[in-house]
């Protein structure tokens, strides 16, 4: 009956989703109690007419379509409130039977106590309950029975397609799968997967099954007859993806890889299928950010951010943008950088709109203009000087940007009363030995020392490492060397540094403003470091041609290994597993006003360095104290 029921159901969900539940669940309750009280009763003979017959009583069929059809009003009314009837979740998907549960329950224990206070009792006690649970069942079957045979993909993988093996047997490996079985061209042929997790030992899926660890890969392909394998591990570390793809090498197989989780928003399907890429080496990460925090600092706020037309910048403000913010100024210096920024954003570059500023954070007067005149309420100063190496030979620019420009930002935010200032710093500002690093480390006392002067607003800064995809990352270096010929050039053999996507760093510089407290620093965890080398050697063994290496050796101002915190910085995470938050000395106005800005670079750095150096004895102070 069941059945028969089912495959009406799929002819008639076809037509009206919302009729045929309704009579799926009616039939579903008026069954139950019907099944309920000849359980009950240990009969099926029906007898006497309206009554059901056993040596144990007899029971009016009266009763059974009375609280049978009660529950099925009762549970359509419910189903309506809820809109448990009108693709609330996937039909016949875990959440739905879980909704579906829930109504039942209601409506089963409803039933019962109605049976229980009715002058005369129409059904056993326990009947409601039992009837419950067969209702959950009859619907339950049926839905599950019809995204069997409608809605999931059928058959197996065809055997005329090309044969890949897919490392992974998570989600995104079966999402991966199913996306090939449907795929009408059948160009790919899953033959198995690999997977460490034992417990995915036996795992079958659409025929496929895994056939051994990821250690494995080598004797499987060749047994396979596999030269194409796909990474569908949408999390994987740096380390995994490196240790796959070593493996894949020396065993001659092509590599594709699943993107990112941040990436597959949509789920799986066989066209994100791609290529690997470098930054498919440098990890994976899962941001986890507060929606409701975020949204509380951002919604109907207006908003400033310096530095727009930059690739941080950028980001930032389309990140912004789906926060409704009650107005986004993109203030840059570079006309070009804003009109690609509109672009990116709309299509259009309509630069004649209010939300585009043009302005230089070095101009003092033009931005105390901008802020009274359009007083934002929150800002995100990401404009500054970040090549390390061109900033060597020219520090007095850095000092003017990267040092002042702070500065006039932060007096004009005082001005006008911000509720929060947010100072993107970098990671070079730990421990500093680049001039980069010196002017940042300055900036983030300049911000500091603003959280003290003023009780209006939070004045805070976010500091993180290198950032894939920005002008001047090591990525975009080693592309341009690949294409020239090369040879690749490493300055170091042991250089590691912290890598994050765009999109990845911008989330947390969000969050930590959202979360961010008076005068701290919010340092990201851009996870594990990277080793340079390797990502050297990728690019090298990828090229079409050869490729040398050539190690130059440490330039002024470069760190063999970056440092996330200080000496005597506390990696304290109270709010968020990613973010640390530590204190920075102040550095008031007047010591950063005597910085020279002309003449002698050695002497602007040692003018830098010295100031840095009585934060750093003034933070070893406070630890003591």
């Amino acid at each position: 009956m069941v059945f028969v029921v089912t495959m009406w159901l799929i002819g008639a969900a076809r037509a009206n989703r919302v009729l045929s539940l309704v009579a799926l669940d009616s039939f579903a309750w008026i069954t139950a109690f019907y099944l309920a009280t000849a359980f009950r009763l240990e009969t099926w003979t029906v007898s006497g007419g309206l009554y059901l017959s056993s040596d144990h009583g007899t029971v009016p069929l009266g009763g059974v379509l009375v609280l049978g059809s009660f529950a099925a009003l009762l549970h359509c009314l419910l189903a309506w409130v809820t809109r448990a009837h009108y693709g609330r979740s996937k039909f016949g998907s875990f959440e739905e039977l879980f909704t579906l549960s829930i109504l039942m329950g209601v409506v089963g224990g409803t039933a019962s106590v109605v049976n229980v206070l009715l002058p005369e009792i129409l059904l056993p006690r326990a009947t409601a309950v039992a009837a419950s649970v067969l209702a959950l069942i009859i619907a339950g079957w049926a839905r599950a029975t019809w995204r069997y045979v409608v809605s999931e993909p059928k058959g197996q993988p065809d055997e005329s397609g090309h044969p890949v093996l897919i490392v992974g047997a998570g989600d995104g490996a079966r999402q991966l799968i199913d996306s090939m079985v449907r795929d009408p061209e059948h160009a790919w042929k899953p033959v198995g997967m690999l997977d460490d997790d034992r417990r995915m030992r036996h795992l079958r899926h659409r025929g496929v099954q895994v056939l051994g660890t990821i250690d494995a890969l080598a004797d499987v392909a060749a047994g396979q007859d596999v030269e194409t394998i796909v990474v569908a591990i949408p999390s994987a570390s740096a380390k995994l993806m490196v240790r796959i793809h070593d493996l894949a090498r020396k065993a001659a197989l092509e590599v594709k890889v699943l993107p990112g989780v941040d990436e597959l928003l949509g789920g799986v399907d066989l066209s994100d299928v791609r290529d690997i890429e470098p930054e498919d080496f440098l990890g994976r990460h899962q941001v986890e950010t507060d929606i409701d925090s975020i949204a509380g600092f951002l919604q109907d706020k207006r908003v400033l951010v310096t530095g727009a037309g930059g690739s941080i910048g950028s980001e930032l403000c389309r990140q912004i943008r789906n926060f409704g913010p009650a107005e986004l100024m993109m203030l840059d210096r570079d006309e070009s950088a804003l009109h690609s920024l509109l672009l990116s954003m709309s299509g259009r570059a309509d630069l004649e709109t209010p939300n585009v500023i043009l302005a230089n954070v070095r101009d003092t007067e033009r931005i105390q203009e901008v802020f009274e005149t359009r007083r934002p309420q929150v800002v995100f100063h990401v404009a500054a000087l970040k090549h390390v190496n061109i900033l060597e030979r020219h520090a007095a620019e850095a000092v003017k940007t990267n040092v002042l420009g702070t500065h006039t930002m932060l007096e004009a935010a005082k001005s006008v009363g911000v509720d929060r200032f947010v100072n993107v710093s970098t990671d070079k500002a730990a421990d500093p030995e680049s001039v980069l690093g010196h002017s940042k480390r300055i900036s983030e006392g300049l911000t500091a020392s603003a959280a003290e002067a003023t009780s209006d607003g939070v004045y805070l800064s976010v500091r993180f490492g290198n950032v894939l995809g920005t002008s001047g990352s090591v990525l975009k270096t080693f592309a341009a060397q690949v294409d020239s010929g090369g040879p690749i050039t490493v300055t170091h053999p042991e250089v590691t540094r912290y890598f994050m996507t765009v999109r990845e760093s911008v989330q947390l510089v969000i969050q930590a403003a959202a979360i961010g407290r008076d005068g701290e620093a919010l340092v990201l965890d851009m996870g594990a470091p990277v080793k340079i080398l390797e990502i050297a050697r990728i690019f090298a063994e990828n090229a079409k041609d050869s490729i040398d290496l050539v190690f130059t050796g440490l330039k002024p101002g470069e760190k063999l290994h970056e440092a996330r915190l200080g000496a005597g910085e506390v990696d304290e995470r109270p709010i968020h597993p990613l973010i640390s938050h530590v204190l920075v000395p102040g550095v008031t106005p007047v010591d950063v006003l005597s910085l020279p800005t002309r003449g002698d670079n050695k002497g602007v750095v040692t003018a830098m360095r010295g100031l840095t150096d009585r934060m750093r004895l003034a933070g070893h102070e406070e630890v003591r104290t």
